[in-house]
């Protein structure tokens, strides 16, 4: 497994693609923006970009879907939760009609790689992390140090506590990759990330 991690857009939303280096399938995890950037990668490696998934439907996560949609005919995957047509709040996503909703408990699988999507509400309703492998991509459930914040509409930091407490209780370590700044460890996070300790604490 492959991991390439592409900061986009004005906030430096962390893009990441995930490639099965058998196969040269791939997905793509939060296309925020700069399409251009994302798919010049995917054609430089001749990547076939099979998914891309949405880990919460917030602006800086999904402006670049529709274009990298199209040009790869990727399916997109995200939670109904945060579909602009499900419940409160909005987000300025709609899913296409070509796309699926995904919840705790399913799995997608790109060649020989498994997707485990894990409900992790609280930055978002419909915030959820994708277990691939040894990597946990947790969007902005969980960054190194800190936590996605809760003071957005729809956000709830009891939910948030929820979510971070399921993320830290998963068995023996994983390679964190959040949806803004650097890549950490869950174990690191357990240890050292304030929120963590009270999420585990409750």
């Amino acid at each position: 497994m492959l991991i390439k991690t592409l900061p986009v857009g004005q906030l430096e939303t962390n893009c990441y693609v995930v490639t099965d280096e058998e196969s040269l399938l791939c997905a793509v995890i939060d296309p925020g923006d700069e399409s251009n950037t994302i798919l010049d990668y995917l054609e430089s490696n001749r990547l076939q970009c099979r998914a891309i998934f949405l880990t919460h439907g917030h602006y800086d996560h999904v402006g670049a879907v529709a274009a990298v949609a199209e040009e790869t005919g990727a399916t997109v995957y995200m939670n109904r939760r945060d579909d602009i047509g499900g419940r409160e709040p909005r987000m300025p996503y709609a899913l296409p009609e070509t796309g699926e909703y995904v919840d705790e408990g399913d799995s997608v699988e790109i060649g020989k790689l498994r997707f485990d999507v894990l409900a992790t509400p609280g930055h978002t309703p419909g915030g959820i992390s994708l277990l691939c492998g040894e990597a946990l991509f947790t969007g902005d459930t969980l960054f190194r140090g800190s936590c996605g914040r809760t003071d957005l509409e729809g956000g709830n930091m009891d939910e948030q506590l929820r979510s971070l407490k399921k993320l830290c209780q998963l068995p023996g370590d994983y390679e964190v990759y959040p949806g803004h700044m650097d890549s950490t460890t869950l174990e690191r996070e357990r240890h050292l990330n304030y929120y963590c300790r009270v999420a585990m604490q409750n």
